[in-house]
C-alpha cells in the first residue's frame, strides 16, 4: 500500500501513515482530517478517496485495531464510523472485507458490544455496508450473523431506538441473497417479525416510532421475495394485520409513511388466483392449411421459457422506443445499406398487373352508368363487382372454419333466409370430417339487431306495429321467415322514426354487407352501434383527471375480497362458451357475439362490481387489450365497477388520463348516436391472477373503472376504442362509390386476395380521371407517382381505420386540394390488412397466431395471405418503374399521446447508435423528413419531437422497415395515432375523438403536396386558403423521441421489488447521529463543556462533522505537519490537500 513520497499525492500520504500510526493519537487525527475532508464536498471527495485505496486502508486499520487482546474503542468507533460512510459508496466493500479478514472480526465484535448500544450500533451500519456484496451477505449468515442481529430487536420501548434501527436495517440487508432469505423462513422469522410490527405499532402512540416500524416493513418485504415468505405472511394472518394497520395509518398523518409499503406488501402476498377458465388458450380455434389439429394444440401451449419475463416482447409496435437503444438499433452499415434479392421470381408478379386499372383502362365514356357497365366485364372490377375479383390466394386458403370450444344452438342463431346461391355457399363450408366437438361450418352474419329484452322493450311499440300483420297461418312452419320479416319490418319503422342522417353511412347498406362477412363463431346479431351508425359528439371531451390514491382504493377491495367473502356474490353471469347459462335477474347481462365484440367471461363480485376476462388472440393464449360488449339490464345513477383482469401490457394510457367509450342505444334512438368517452376512478395496475393452466409467473393488469349509466334497462356498448369493424369499411367502401363523380374521379375497389377465412382484402385505387383520351392527359395519368397507404394490421388499433376512413373521405371529396392531390398521384389503398382478426375480435395477431406485421421479410402465401400479396404488389410496382413515392402503415399507440411518424435513417441509426462509422462522409436524401415537418405545421394532434427514423433489429421484418430496404421507398413509415388525446397544441388535455382522428388522414393527405419538388405548380391562392401553415394557431411543444411521453404514474403499477425508502433518513445522518451522542457521553466523561455541542440533529447535519477535537493534541498535530512537509510540497491544512 506504502507508495514513494515523491509520487504520492496528500490523500495517499494519510492513507499511508493511517496503516502505518502506531499511537491512538495519530490515528485518530487522520481520521478527523479524512472526516473533514470527506464531509465538506460532495460524493466525489468519496469516490476519489475509495479509487486511491481508501477503503482498503480504513479496513486494514480495522483489522490491526480490533485484534489487540483489550481494542481501544476511542479509535474503533471512529473508524468504525467513518468506514460504514465510504463503504456504503464502495460497490466491492464486501468483497474487500472478505479479503481483509474485516467481516467475521466486525461480527464478533458485535457478539462482545451487545450490551453497549453505541458500539453495537456502528458494527451493525458496517455490516449492513458489508451486506452488498452477496457472497459477504452469505457469509454473514452461515456464521450465524443472522440469528444475533434478529435477537437484537426488542419489543417496543422508548431507549436506544438508533442501535435498535440499525440493527433492522443490517437485517434487512441481509436478506438480499436467497439463502439468507431461506434461511430467515425456516427459522420462523417471518412470524416473530410480524409480531414485533403489530407490538411496535400498536403500542406507538406518539409516532415517535414510525422508522422503526418502516424498516420492519422493509425486513418483510424482503422476505416475501420468496414463495415460502408469501406464504408464511398468509398464514401468520399479516395480510389482516397489515390491512387493519394501513386503515389506521389513513387517518394519522404522521403514519402515511407506512401506507405504501404496507400496500405494496399486501399486493406481493396475495395468493395467485387462477383465471376461471377451462382454458388459457381463445375460445376460438381456426384450423390451419397445412396443419392438424394436433399440431395445432401443441402450439397452443404456452411458452414456459419465457415465464421469467415481466413482457417478452414489446406489443406495442407502435413501435415503441426502447429505454437502451443502443441494444437494438442496427449498426451494420452494410445491413443498413444492403437491398435482398425478392423473395419470389419476377415472373410471379405479373398476376398483379390487374391492380393497376388505370394504366389500361381506356376512358372511353367517363358517365357513372356506362361506366358501370364496361367494368362488369373489364380486367378492373368496381366495388359493385369486386367481389367477383379472382382472389389472389391458393384454394387450400379458402378453407372452411371451425369453432372448436362447446357451442349449443343459441336462441339468438336465427336460421337464414338468404338465397339460394348463398345457402349453397354456405353448404360448401360443411367439414364432414371435423370432430364432433367443433361447429359443422361457417355462418354468416345474419342481419338482426341485438335481441336482448332491453332493447325489446324500448322498440316495443315499433315491434308490436311491425308483428301484427305476421300473425295468423302456421306459426310453427312459418316461425323463422315470420322472424325475419318482423325484424325487417321493425328495422324499417325504427329509421323511419329515430334515424339520423350519417355522413357515408347507410344502415340497410350495412346490414346486407354483414351477410357477406365471414366469422369463426357465424356471429348472427349484429352490434347496434355499427348498424346504427356514429357521430362525433358535440364539444371536446377532456382527459379524465386522476383522483388521488385511486388504485390504492382499488386494491383495498380487492384485499377485502381475500380477507371477507361476506359481501362477494363471485357468480359467473357471461360466458362465450356457455350459450345455455342463465343470468340471474338482478345483475346485468353482458353479450359479445358480435363482430369485433370480445369478452370472454363476466363475473358478478359484488352487488355492482364485475370482473371481465377477455378473450385471447385465435389459435393462441396471449394478446388480450381489445374489448367490446353489450351491457343491459342496469340501474340508472348507479357506479358499476368494471374490472377487466387479464391485460397483458405493463403500462396504458388508462392511468394518464384515457377512458374508454360508450355507446347509449336509448340516447341513439333520440337522436344522440355518439360513442363518448366514459369511466370514472380509472386506473390500471398488475394484479394477482395467472393463468388458469398456465405458469404461475405470467403477469396479468387490471383496467379498472366505474360507470353510472343515464337510463334503466338501457341497452349499452362498452369498448377499449371506438369500434370500425370489417362490414364498416365495406360498406363505407360502397358509400365512396357512389358518391363520387365518375367522370372526374377515378374510384376502384379490387380484391387484394381472399384471407383464411374467405373473406376478401379490398384494394382501392383512387386518382383523377384524365380531362380528356389525348395522348398527353393520357401519358400525364399513367405516369402519375404512387402513394401507397395501409391500416388495421393489428385488428385492435381501431383508431387506425378512422384515421384512414378520413384520408378516403377526403380523397373522394371534392375538396380543390383532394382535387390537386388526385391529379398528382394514383393512391394505392389497403385500408384493412387483417379482415380476420378484426372481425373476430383480435388485438394483435391474424387466424395463424403471428403478427403479421412481423412476417413482411419471407411472408407464408398461405398462412399471411395479405402481407404476401401486398408485398407482392409492391415488387410488382417496383419492377415496372412504378415504385412508391411514399409509403405509410397506419397504426395505433397505447403508450404515447399524440400522432407522430416513425421512418429509416441511415445516417440516424448510426448517429444514435454510436457507431464508429463516420457519418458525415455519408450522403443520405434528407426528404424523409418532409411529411413530418409538414404535418408538425399543419395538424394539430401531430408531434415532430415526438417522431424518429432509426432502423432497430428487432423491427427488420416490419412493414416500414422491409419497405423501406428491399423497395427503396425513402419515405417509409408508420403512422401512429394515440388512443388516448394530445399534451400539446389547440388538443392539449383532450380525449381525440373520431372527428380528430378522421382529420389526421386528411391532413397526411394535405402533407403530401410537399413531397413534390415542384410545390409552386401545385398551389394557388385557394390551395393556400385551404392549408392552414400558421404556427401559432398549432403552439405545439413536443417531446424529445427519446424520452417517454409519460413521467412515472403517482402509483406503482407493479409491486414494489423492495420496500419504498423513507424520505428524509439515510446512513449518513444515522451514523453523524451516534458520532455526535458517542462524543456527548465521551465529553461528559472527561469533564469538558459542551460550548460547541449541536441543539439539534438538523443543525448537526448542516456543520462540518468534526470527530473528536477533544482527542487532538498539538504534538500529534506538528507530527503530521512533519510527514507533510515531506509530501512533494502537497500540504494539508483546514481539511484541505493544498499544492
Amino acid at each position: 500500500m506504502t507508495a514513494p513520497l515523491s509520487s504520492s499525492s496528500g490523500l495517499e500520504v494519510l492513507l499511508s501513515t493511517l496503516q502505518d500510526a502506531g499511537d491512538v493519537e495519530s490515528t485518530l487525527n487522520i481520521l478527523n482530517v479524512l472526516d473533514e475532508l470527506l464531509s465538506a464536498g460532495t460524493d466525489r471527495r468519496i469516490h476519489y478517496m475509495i479509487k486511491k485505496g481508501g477503503s482498503d486502508a480504513l479496513l486494514s486499520a480495522l483489522v490491526n485495531t480490533a485484534r489487540s487482546f483489550s481494542p481501544d474503542y476511542a479509535v474503533l468507533l471512529p473508524l468504525l464510523h467513518l468506514l460504514a460512510k465510504v463503504g456504503h459508496r464502495d460497490r466491492r466493500i464486501g468483497v474487500r472485507a472478505e479479503d481483509a479478514g474485516a467481516v467475521l472480526l466486525t461480527l464478533n465484535l458485535l457478539r462482545k458490544n451487545i450490551s453497549h448500544p453505541r458500539r453495537a450500533a456502528a458494527c451493525l451500519w458496517v455490516l449492513q455496508v458489508f451486506s452488498s456484496s452477496v457472497s459477504t451477505a452469505n457469509l454473514i449468515g452461515q456464521n450465524h450473523g443472522l440469528d444475533v442481529i434478529y435477537h437484537l430487536i426488542p419489543p417496543y420501548t422508548t431507549q436506544h431506538l438508533c442501535p435498535i434501527k440499525a440493527a433492522i436495517t443490517a437485517f434487512a440487508a441481509l436478506l438480499s441473497t436467497k439463502a439468507n432469505v431461506s434461511s430467515a423462513v425456516s427459522k420462523g422469522f417471518v412470524s416473530g417479525l410480524l409480531q414485533l410490527y403489530e407490538d411496535w405499532f400498536s403500542n406507538d402512540s406518539q409516532c415517535g416510532a414510525t422508522e422503526i416500524c418502516h424498516a420492519l416493513l422493509r425486513c418483510l418485504h424482503k422476505l416475501t421475495h420468496s414463495a415460502a415468505g408469501r406464504q408464511a405472511v398468509r398464514l401468520q394472518g399479516g395480510l389482516r394485520l397489515l390491512y387493519q394497520t394501513t386503515q389506521t395509518c389513513l387517518h394519522s398523518k404522521g403514519r402515511d409513511c407506512l401506507v405504501e409499503p404496507s400496500v405494496q406488501l399486501m399486493r406481493k402476498c396475495l395468493p395467485k388466483t387462477p383465471l376461471p377458465l377451462i382454458s388459457d388458450q381463445s375460445a376460438y380455434t381456426f384450423p390451419l392449411p397445412g396443419r392438424s389439429h394436433d399440431a395445432l394444440e401443441t402450439n397452443l401451449a404456452p411458452d414456459v421459457s419465457s415465464d421469467d419475463s415481466e413482457e417478452d416482447e414489446d406489443e406495442d409496435d407502435q413501435e415503441e422506443e426502447s429505454k437502451d437503444y443502443d441494444d437494438d438499433l442496427e449498426t451494420d452499415l452494410n445491413k443498413l445499406r444492403h437491398c435482398p434479392e425478392p423473395d419470389r421470381p419476377k415472373e410471379m408478379l405479373i398476376q398483379y398487373s390487374r391492380l393497376c386499372p388505370e394504366l389500361s383502362h381506356d376512358f372511353q365514356e367517363l358517365d357513372l352508368s356506362s361506366e358501370s357497365e364496361d367494368t362488369s366485364s373489364s380486367s378492373s372490377s368496381s366495388s359493385s363487382s369486386s367481389d367477383e375479383d379472382e382472389i389472389l390466394c391458393p384454394q387450400s386458403s379458402r378453407r372452411k372454419c371451425t369453432s372448436s370450444r362447446r357451442r349449443s344452438t343459441s336462441s339468438r342463431d336465427l336460421t337464414s333466409t338468404e338465397s339460394t346461391s348463398e345457402t349453397d355457399m354456405s353448404s360448401e363450408r360443411h367439414t364432414p370430417a371435423s370432430p364432433p366437438s367443433e361447429a359443422s361450418g361457417f355462418r354468416r352474419h345474419r342481419n338482426f339487431l341485438s335481441t336482448s329484452p332491453s332493447f325489446r322493450s324500448m322498440v316495443k311499440e315499433t315491434r308490436e306495429d311491425a308483428s301484427s300483420g305476421q300473425r295468423g297461418g302456421n306459426l310453427e312452419a312459418e316461425k323463422e321467415g315470420a322472424e325475419e320479416s318482423n325484424h325487417r319490418t321493425m328495422i324499417d319503422r325504427l329509421l323511419g322514426r329515430h334515424g339520423v342522417s350519417i355522413p357515408h353511412h347507410d344502415p340497410r347498406l350495412y346490414r346486407a354487407a354483414a351477410t357477406r362477412t365471414q366469422s369463426i363463431p357465424g356471429f348472427s346479431i349484429l352490434a347496434f352501434p355499427d348498424f346504427w351508425g356514429h357521430l362525433p359528439p358535440p364539444g371536446n371531451e377532456v382527459m379524465a383527471p386522476r383522483r388521488p390514491n385511486v388504485q390504492r382504493l382499488k386494491v383495498f377491495e380487492d384485499i377485502r375480497r381475500f380477507l371477507s367473502t361476506n359481501d362477494i356474490i363471485n357468480q359467473v353471469v357471461f360466458d362465450l362458451e356457455d350459450s345455455s347459462l342463465q343470468c340471474p335477474s338482478d345483475c346485468l347481462r353482458f353479450y359479445s357475439k358480435f363482430e369485433s365484440g370480445n369478452l370472454r367471461k363476466a363475473v358478478q363480485v359484488r352487488r355492482y362490481e364485475y370482473d371481465l376476462i377477455l378473450n385471447a388472440d385465435t389459435n393462441c393464449s396471449q394478446h388480450t387489450q381489445w374489448f367490446y360488449f353489450e351491457v343491459s339490464n342496469m340501474e340508472p345513477d348507479i357506479p358499476y365497477r368494471f374490472n377487466v383482469i387479464n391485460c397483458e401490457k405493463t403500462n396504458s394510457q388508462f392511468n394518464y388520463g384515457m377512458q374508454p367509450v360508450l355507446y347509449s342505444v336509448r340516447e341513439a334512438l333520440e337522436g344522440r348516436p355518439h360513442w363518448v368517452r366514459t369511466g370514472s376512478e380509472v386506473c390500471y395496475f398488475r394484479n394477482h391472477f395467472c393463468p388458469a393452466r398456465g405458469p404461475r409467473k405470467s403477469t396479468f393488469y387490471t383496467l379498472s373503472f366505474s360507470v353510472s349509466f343515464k337510463h334503466r334497462e338501457d341497452v349499452c356498448y362498452i369498448a377499449y376504442h371506438y369500434p370500425y369493424t370489417y362490414t364498416a369499411l365495406k360498406a363505407h367502401l360502397k358509400e365512396l362509390q357512389k358518391s363520387v363523380d365518375p367522370s372526374r374521379v377515378f374510384f376502384r375497389q379490387q380484391v387484394l386476395c381472399g384471407t383464411l377465412t374467405g373473406n376478401s382484402c379490398p384494394l382501392v385505387t383512387i386518382t383523377a380521371c384524365p380531362t380528356s383520351r389525348s395522348w398527353r392527359d393520357m401519358h400525364q395519368l399513367r405516369n402519375r407517382p404512387c402513394i401507397v397507404l395501409t391500416a388495421r394490421v393489428h385488428p385492435g388499433e381501431s383508431n387506425a381505420s378512422w384515421v384512414m376512413k378520413g384520408t378516403l373521405e377526403f380523397l373522394c371529396s371534392s375538396d380543390p386540394v383532394a382535387q390537386s392531390l388526385r391529379e398528382t398521384f394514383i393512391f394505392k389503398i389497403i385500408p384493412m390488412l387483417n379482415p380476420d382478426g378484426v372481425t373476430n375480435g383480435m388485438s394483435r395477431c391474424d387466424l395463424n397466431s403471428e403478427d403479421l406485421n412481423r412476417q413482411w421479410c419471407k411472408p407464408d402465401p398461405t398462412l399471411s395471405p395479405t402481407i404476401y400479396h401486398t408485398k407482392g404488389f409492391l415488387y410488382y410496382l417496383n419492377s415496372i418503374g412504378r415504385t412508391p413515392l411514399v409509403f405509410c402503415d397506419y397504426h395505433g399507440h397505447s403508450r404515447k399521446k399524440n400522432v407522430f411518424l416513425y421512418g429509416c435513417s441511415v445516417k440516424e441509426t448510426l448517429w444514435q447508435s454510436g457507431s464508429a462509422v463516420d457519418t458525415v462522409g455519408l450522403k443520405e436524401d434528407p426528404g424523409y423528413r418532409t411529411i413530418p415537418k409538414t404535418l408538425d405545421r399543419i395538424a394539430p394532434a401531430f408531434s415532430f419531437n415526438s417522431c424518429n427514423y432509426l432502423v432497430e433489429k428487432s423491427r427488420a421484418s416490419t412493414a416500414r422497415v422491409v419497405v423501406w430496404r428491399e423497395m427503396g421507398v425513402l419515405r417509409s413509415y408508420t403512422m401512429e395515432s394515440t388512443y388516448n388525446g394530445c399534451d400539446q397544441g389547440i388538443y392539449k388535455g383532450l380525449q381525440t375523438g373520431t372527428g380528430e382522428m378522421q382529420e389526421m388522414g386528411m391532413k397526411f393527405c394535405q402533407s403530401l403536396l410537399y413531397v413534390i419538388r415542384d410545390t409552386r405548380s401545385l398551389y394557388n391562392k385557394t390551395l393556400i386558403n385551404h392549408i392552414d401553415l400558421d404556427h401559432s394557431v398549432l403552439d405545439h411543444k413536443s417531446h424529445n423521441c427519446f424520452e417517454d411521453d409519460e413521467p412515472p404514474c403517482v402509483e406503482e403499477i407493479e409491486y414494489s421489488a423492495d420496500c419504498p425508502p423513507l424520505h428524509g433518513t439515510d446512513l449518513d445522518s444515522e451514523v453523524n447521529s451516534n458520532m455526535a451522542d458517542t462524543e456527548e457521553e465521551e465529553g461528559e466523561e472527561e469533564g469538558h463543556q459542551g460550548t460547541t455541542r449541536r441543539d439539534s440533529l438538523g443543525q448537526l447535519s448542516n456543520m462540518k462533522n468534526r470527530l473528536f477535537p477533544h482527542r487532538t493534541r498539538q504534538s500529534s498535530m506538528e507530527t503530521l505537519g512533519e510527514r507533510r512537509k515531506s509530501c512533494n510540497g502537497v500540504s494539508i491544512a483546514n481539511g484541505q490537500i493544498i499544492s
